[in-house]
């Protein structure tokens, strides 16, 4: 994530007491389903304050299969979401997040499900508990008008409705306003995704592109993320769009800017840059981490800031507004395809683990491509940053802020100096290469560190990342 420039504390408590009544009383009412030869219903709430009202517990998703249709003119959308899970309990009803869509029916295995919404909430209550390693499949079937998030930390997201089309991307949160889904890194998921668009729309996802089809005056786009993927990750955007396709490394490469920026621009000219860009970050980091590349750029100003988006970063115009190129935010995004994507989050207050290593990524290009070296770029930083902020655990207002992406930088390059550039990148490569597809912590980094330097990091980490006073240099 680079900038430009919740949910309501009544909702997270409603949310937070049912959870603890259905935990203590199987059978209270309220907990439908319960009480069934000890089976018991999943959390309604990952658990995370950071996201409040988020993520659910008591399944593992393994797939989303999201077959959907939008139409820009109604601005309707409808779909059928497939999704493919494993319990991890014994489990009497689960819950899935969807903001604002209608939803018309719901099956587990084939089988009519009971259903009912609460807020931002499907709850739903198989006709039988669902054993603790019992795989399982639920289908949705939803309509309706998709809603924006005009409340979240980086200002819009969600689902947008444009002048052409749509997009749909944000941070912490997005995904559940356009499909439902367990919307919390924790619990990753590949996707499969069919668009269908009106004829001479552009609809791109992420990942390798499938066969398009036609038929009535719609068309039909269709993509895959094969590599596990946090739901924040996942991004649609529809509308009139340059796109270009080619390979790069012998896998897919699919790059878009909205057909209203300039042809010949800066936004194009940094998109052509990603492939070269992409193999910098893998001499440094291990190799890339998925089957696909690219990179969108839009047009719409609601969306200030770049994300993320696995194996296809979505760019909003701002980046972008003169002639040159702007490498830097390209550079940031692409680092995030290893630290973020492929090795996520388990808990959103260990967000530095995204944003200080993309945003050391930086000061590593800018030194290669014959700017500033990474030791000056530290020299500036260290001088300018405030210590009284820290990078882990920065709180929801601050997730975003200069010490999760300076700072956390900053104590990228402080273990660099101390463990010497050897086992500083075997330490990155090792990370990437264990953690790949999966979550981590950032007591797991320290840990890792530890392991692969052979000697006692944790102080290190302790000053840099949190302490309250300008650390020693190292």
């Amino acid at each position: 994530m680079v900038l430009t420039g919740r949910t309501p504390a009544r909702r997270w408590l409603a949310v937070a007491v049912t959870a603890l009544t259905c935990s203590m009383a199987v059978s209270a009412a309220g907990c439908t389903g319960d009480g069934r030869d000890g089976f018991r219903p999943g959390a309604a709430d990952a658990g995370d304050p950071y996201v409040p009202g988020r993520g659910n517990g008591g399944y593992d998703v393994k797939n989303y299969k999201l077959d959907v249709r939008y139409d820009p003119p109604t601005d309707r959308l409808t779909g059928r979401a497939t999704i493919t899970a494993t319990a991890t309990q014994d489990l009497s009803r689960f819950n899935l997040d969807l903001a604002g869509l209608q939803v018309n029916a719901v099956t587990v295995d084939g089988t009519r499900a009971e259903h009912r919404r609460a807020d931002d909430e499907l709850v739903v209550t198989p006709p039988e508990g669902l054993p603790r390693g019992r795989p399982f499949t639920v289908a949705v079937d939803y309509a309706g008008v998709p809603t924006a998030v005009t409340d979240g930390e980086l200002g819009s997201g969600g689902f947008l409705h444009t002048a052409d089309g749509a997009v749909a991307l944000g941070q912490p949160d997005s995904a559940a306003t356009w499909f439902p889904v367990n919307d919390h890194p924790s619990d990753k998921a590949s996707y499969e995704l069919a668009v269908t668009v009106p004829d001479g729309l552009s609809a791109l996802s992420n990942g390798v592109p499938g066969p398009r089809s036609s038929a009535g005056g719609w068309t039909t786009w269709r993509w895959s993320e094969r590599t596990p993927m946090a739901s924040y990750l996942s991004t649609l955007v529809i509308g009139d769009y340059r796109v270009v396709t080619g390979t790069h490394a012998g896998q897919p490469m699919v790059t878009a800017v909205a057909a209203s920026l300039p042809a010949t621009g800066g936004a194009a000219r940094s998109l052509a840059r990603t492939g070269e860009i992409a193999d910098f970050l893998a001499t440094r980091f291990g190799p890339y981490p998925f089957d696909s590349y690219g990179g969108i750029v839009v047009a719409d100003d609601r969306v200030g800031y770049a994300l993320e988006t696995q194996s296809r970063p979505v760019y909003g115009p701002a980046f972008f507004t003169g002639d040159r190129p702007n490498l830097g935010v390209v550079v940031h995004e692409l680092a995030h395809q290893w630290f973020g994507d492929s090795v996520s989050l388990s808990k959103w207050g260990d967000i530095w683990l995204n944003e200080g290593f993309a945003s050391y990524a930086e000061w590593l290009w800018e030194e290669h491509d014959g700017g500033r070296t990474a030791q000056r770029n530290f020299e500036l930083q260290y001088a300018a940053t405030d210590w009284s902020q820290p990078s882990v655990e920065p709180g929801r207002e601050r997730m975003f802020g200069t010490a999760v992406y300076k700072r956390g930088a900053l104590a990228v390059h402080a273990l660099r100096r101390t463990v010497g550039d050897d086992a500083f990148f075997r330490i990155l490569r090792t990370w990437t290469t264990e953690r790949a597809a999966g979550s981590a912590t950032t007591s797991d980094l320290v840990e890792l560190a530890e392991r692969v330097a052979d000697r006692q990091l944790r102080p290190l980490f302790d000053a840099w990342l949190v302490g309250g006073a300008a650390p020693t240099l190292p």
